[in-house]
């Protein structure tokens, strides 16, 4: 969510050790298949995949019926059954906004890709390649011959990022745009520059056939909203900003207090938090000019709702129950209040803070469910490392909230999936299960279609009819590229690495200002 450049790297992937083949033919047996485009759950099905390629989706019966053998797909010599019956399959997941850890974090790539991994997350964009570009391409690499375990990736370098002085002019920004094609970048991800220049870079990367993002950051975004941006080429937004100002009717900037510094966190979220109720109401004239303008230039909203939850509810984010077992030592500390550290804006977080943020919300989800609900295309992004927000976790988080903002269980799916893999350009390979796709699935033994919660990698509270509290769910099994990895195991390693760092610093994880 912040303007990433090249810093310290942090430390890459070791060799793969997990997982299961691939081999000649993998056959899963027995599934209830949620497809990532929309359709209705049906089962039980058999997958057949060869050579990472989806070769066959046959239904193999009814519900409740014994299955007829001799009616299933044949395993051939030297291939693989997973026996996957009563569970539901879906397809991998994409995270549209996953940055690779940080520094600043003490994230590394393992503990990353792994949570990412354990909940079902087979392909994620990194916006803004923190770690540099020639880092996230390794790591890349690395992933697409599954030489490391994580997800399939795609970089979008920060605008500017590498340069050897600002970019101030927009052949300056010609040249840079052709320079990262070069590099072998997949994309930009903007924050804002000069309408010229901001013009002229969108222009040379859709010569170049490549996508580009937006976090419209208010240091830009008087002069080139979301509008200037999507007209010029952009392909998705990150987050809200710059929407909000293209809903302006009576102002053409936020309204600052007079004591507003950008560079003070606290002023920074707390005055975003009333930037909705500045702009259009729904449905009025503007507002639906705007919309229906987005939706013609086939625009990508991807809202990563989850990153800013803790500004209406602090004690939720800070206290979710994964951060015991799974929240690194350093992570936990640099989530913690700090005038100097991004997104640490608990200098004095209060009711009205939240109360602000809760309206946000409202206006915020009104206008992203009634732009899918017109035909546009609407992903499912993380942003995690910052505000409380845990790799993986946020990602199911992100997927309540779309439910919460009113798409239906299966839009969010699609969501999470397909809608993901139009956005990146992919479409044809991966976002759901049919013949000619690449093998990526998330299996799991509880239907998350009816709980959203199940996809946690703590998974959900149930009382059994002995009266008995069961923990149930957690993705079971993540496959990619054929590859079948046990999600309960990527989370086990994730804890064993979270209590090694525990017990090299003696840290015992505290809420502040609490002895």
């Amino acid at each position: 969510m912040f303007g990433f450049t090249a810093t310290a790297q942090v430390e890459k992937a070791p060799p793969r050790t997990e997982g299961e083949g691939p081999w000649p033919q993998l056959i899963i047996r027995g599934v209830t298949l949620i497809n990532g485009n929309g359709a209705p759950p049906t089962g039980p099905v058999d997958i057949v995949v060869e050579n990472n390629k989806i070769s066959r989706v046959q239904t193999v019966g009814y519900p409740g019926v014994p299955i007829k053998q001799e009616s299933r797909p044949k395993l051939k010599p030297g291939g693989k059954e997973l026996d996957a019956e009563g569970m539901f399959l879906l397809p991998g997941f994409v995270d549209v906004h996953g940055h690779i850890g940080g520094e600043a974090q003490g994230a590394d790539a393992e503990y990353v890709f792994k949570l990412w991994m354990a909940h079902g997350i087979t392909t994620v964009r990194d916006p803004s390649a923190g770690n540099g570009l020639d880092w996230v391409l390794d790591q890349k690499k690395k992933s697409a011959t599954n030489s490391i375990v994580a997800p399939r990736i795609f970089a979008y370098t920060a605008f500017g990022q590498g340069s050897e002085g600002p970019i101030s002019n927009p052949e300056q920004a010609r040249s840079w745009v052709r320079e990262n094609a070069k590099k072998g970048a997949d994309g930009i991800k903007f924050f804002g520059a000069p309408p010229a220049i901001m013009e002229a870079a969108l222009e040379e990367n859709k010569k170049l056939g490549l996508r580009a993002a937006a976090h419209h950051a208010q240091m830009a975004v008087a002069k080139w909203n979301v509008l200037h941006s999507a007209r010029a080429g952009l392909t998705s937004m990150e987050h809200w900003y710059g929407l909000p100002e293209a809903l302006f009717t009576d102002r053409t900037v936020q309204d600052y207090p007079a004591d507003y510094n950008y560079n003070n966190e606290q002023h920074r979220f707390s005055e975003a938090g009333k930037l909705w109720e500045q702009a259009a109401p729904p449905y009025s004239e503007k507002w639906n000019r705007v919309m229906n303008e987005l939706l013609e230039l086939d625009f990508t909203l991807s809202p990563t709702f989850n990153i800013y939850e803790a500004s209406r509810d602090l004690m939720r984010a800070r206290t979710a129950e994964w951060h015991k077992d799974y929240t690194l030592p350093s992570l936990w500390e640099f989530y913690q209040p700090s005038k100097i550290s991004h997104g640490s804006y608990w200098h004095y977080w209060g009711t009205e803070e939240e109360i602000a943020w809760k309206r946000n919300y409202q206006l915020w989800m009104t206008f992203v469910n009634e732009y899918k609900n017109r035909g546009g295309r609407v992903t499912a992004g993380s942003d995690s490392g910052f505000i409380f927000q845990l790799y993986g976790f946020a990602f199911i988080r992100e997927l309540e909230l779309l439910r919460e903002a009113g798409f239906h269980p299966m839009e969010v799916i699609m969501a999470a999936t397909l809608n993901g893999a139009e956005a990146l350009g992919v479409a044809d390979q991966l976002g759901s299960v049919e013949v000619g796709k690449l093998a990526d699935f998330v299996i799991v033994e509880e239907n998350p279609l009816a709980n959203l919660k199940v996809l946690y990698g703590t998974g959900a509270i149930k009382l059994t009819e002995d009266n008995e509290v069961v923990r149930v769910g957690g993705v079971k099994y993540t496959i990619k590229d054929g590859i079948i990895y046990d999600a309960k195991a990527l989370l086990d390693d994730v804890k064993t690495m979270v209590e090694k760092r525990k017990q090299d610093t003696e840290f015992e994880l505290k809420q502040p200002g609490v002895e």
